[in-house]
C-alpha cells in the first residue's frame, strides 16, 4: 500500500529550481553547461538533503564573492520553500566572466 503523504520530486524539477533561482540574482549572466551538468547545474540528493553545484558565468562589473553568496542564499531558500527539502552544500563554480561588447546597450 502506498503512503498517501509521500511526495516525489523529479530531479529535473530540482535542476530548474536551482537554475532559475541563480539566474534571478543580479550579477549572474548565465549558467555554463558542463559534462554531468548539461544546464550548468548538478544535483545530489541524500535523504531529504539537496546538494547543488552551479557552474556560472558572472557579469564583469560585480563583486564575485558577494554575488556567489547571494546565489547560495537564493538557491537554498528556493529549495527549502518550494519543495520543503533541506539545502545542503550550495557550491558555486565561476566558469567565466561576461564582458559586455563596447557597442552594446544590454
Amino acid at each position: 500500500m502506498r503512503n498517501p503523504d509521500l511526495t516525489t520530486i523529479a530531479p529535473d524539477v530540482l535542476h530548474s529550481i536551482a537554475r532559475l533561482a541563480a539566474l534571478k540574482v543580479p550579477g549572474v549572466h548565465s549558467t555554463s553547461p558542463r559534462r554531468g551538468a548539461p544546464e550548468g547545474v548538478q544535483i545530489r540528493v541524500a535523504d531529504s538533503t539537496v546538494d547543488v553545484d552551479l557552474f556560472l558565468v558572472m557579469d564583469a562589473d560585480t563583486n564575485l564573492r558577494q554575488v556567489s553568496r547571494d546565489v547560495q542564499a537564493a538557491v537554498a531558500r528556493a529549495v527549502e520553500e518550494m519543495v520543503g527539502m533541506v539545502a545542503g552544500q550550495i557550491n558555486i563554480h565561476i566558469e567565466d566572466i561576461y564582458y559586455r561588447p563596447a557597442d552594446s546597450k544590454e
